[in-house]
């Protein structure tokens, strides 16, 4: 039923901001085109979503739709507006009795552009996104400076990547160039927070070889994020979920990544150390694997800590109120939103900050510090625009030697 009411919805969507087609141009070529291109685009959806149910190319499809359907959306509202106008016109020339009826033929006309002109923005800003947006990578760089840091740790430096979304990779060619890029900044670790797949560990097998290049000289450390799990889509049975998710901790071991699972592990420096804490998701809306108190039984309340935690609600909600100090929290998660407006110094908004207080950056509050990471993949729509894929390099410094 649900899909019939999106057919409809879809046929409802075409019919009405064919209207402004046909007030513009008499060109049948065009107007086939028009019906042509969306029948291509809703079928694809429609194969990709309900017959060929699982695959890399599903966001696809939902970006495609979505892309050509939010312009039609709002050709549809310029299309009402117009239509009340001149109905409003009707009425007050019915009531009133005006002997010569109202005709714009010409306003219709301009209307139509307008709407057109209007509904071209969405339309060529998401193509964009999915085109080159998403590969636009930004490596962010940040230095920090702590109190307690220990000495030997005094310029340490580490690199943070995030949701990497194996399920929507389609380029092994950009892939490389990420895993070169990460490589590059010689960074003595790396962290990986989260959400390496969509759902299924078939995702990776494409691309295990390639991430296995990631190099750094303390390891790479990783945590799961929310779609780890394999929590949004019907499995036959359960031990086909807990087999999948054995098999995705099975591949982060195989690309060399060290899993930490509500578990802590020492990065050591001649008489000092690191405490690495690693913790599964907690999330609002989401199920609360995360234990906070567990993933810290095996360190030491004064040692420097650096916690992965994939959701930053874990850091407003818990971190931020424990008593305990965990200087420096990496997440990822919120992707940034995909889409919004950051210019450096001046503004930073997505639509993604109406559900997140900490959605993307380094925020510090009761000496503490957090960074969540815009990730490297997409969900949902497979584009960015405005908010772009991250490498994240932060240097440990002690205000001692600032």
């Amino acid at each position: 039923m649900n899909w019939i009411f999106l057919i409809l919805l879809v046929a409802f969507i075409d019919y009405y901001s064919y209207q402004s087609i046909k007030n513009i141009t008499k060109n049948r070529i065009v107007k086939y085109s028009y019906f042509i291109i969306s029948f291509l685009i809703v079928f694809y959806f429609f194969y990709k979503y309900k017959i060929q149910a699982e695959g890399s190319y599903r966001t696809l499809a939902l970006g495609l739709l979505i892309s050509f359907y939010s312009p039609k959306l709002i050709l549809i509202i310029i299309n009402f507006s117009e239509d009340f106008f001149r109905l409003t016109l009707a009425l007050i020339n019915r009531i009133f009795r005006f002997n010569k009826s109202i005709e714009l033929p010409s306003r219709r006309k301009f209307i139509s552009k307008l709407g057109l002109g209007l509904a071209s923005l969405p339309f060529f800003s998401l193509n964009f996104g999915m085109i080159w947006g998403k590969n636009n990578i930004k490596v962010l760089k940040y230095t920090l400076f702590f109190d307690d840091l220990p000495s030997s740790f005094d310029g340490y430096q580490l690199t943070q990547i995030s949701d990497i979304h194996a399920g929507n990779i389609t380029s092994l060619n950009n892939l490389e160039h990420t895993i070169k890029l990460i490589n590059s900044q010689n960074s003595d670790v790396i962290f990986f927070t989260g959400d390496l797949v969509n759902n299924e560990a078939v995702e990776l097998t494409p691309w295990i070889n390639t991430l296995s290049k990631l190099k750094s000289k303390d390891g790479i450390y990783s945590i799961l994020g929310n779609h780890d799990y394999g929590d949004y889509r019907s499995w036959p049975s359960e031990k086909e979920k807990i087999d999948n998710f054995t098999k995705i901790k099975q591949y982060q071991k195989d690309i060399g990544f060290e899993l930490l699972i509500n578990d802590s592990k020492y990065i050591q420096r001649g008489i000092h150390k690191l405490a690495i804490v690693g913790v599964e998701n907690w999330g609002n809306g989401f199920r609360k694997y995360g234990d906070l108190s567990k993933a810290s039984e095996k360190i030491q309340s004064e040692d420097f800590k650096i916690l992965l935690s994939h959701d930053p609600t874990h850091w407003q909600k818990k971190v931020l109120i424990d008593n305990t100090n965990y200087q420096l929290t990496l997440s990822g998660h919120t992707h940034g939103g995909q889409f919004g407006i950051e210019i450096p110094g001046h503004v930073k908004w997505s639509p993604v900050s109406w559900r997140y207080k900490y959605w993307a950056g380094i925020y510090k509050e009761k000496n503490k510090y957090l960074n969540v990471n815009r990730g490297l993949g997409t969900t949902a729509v497979p584009g960015r625009l405005g908010v772009w894929p991250e490498i994240t390099v932060i240097t440990l410094k002690s205000t001692n030697n600032a």
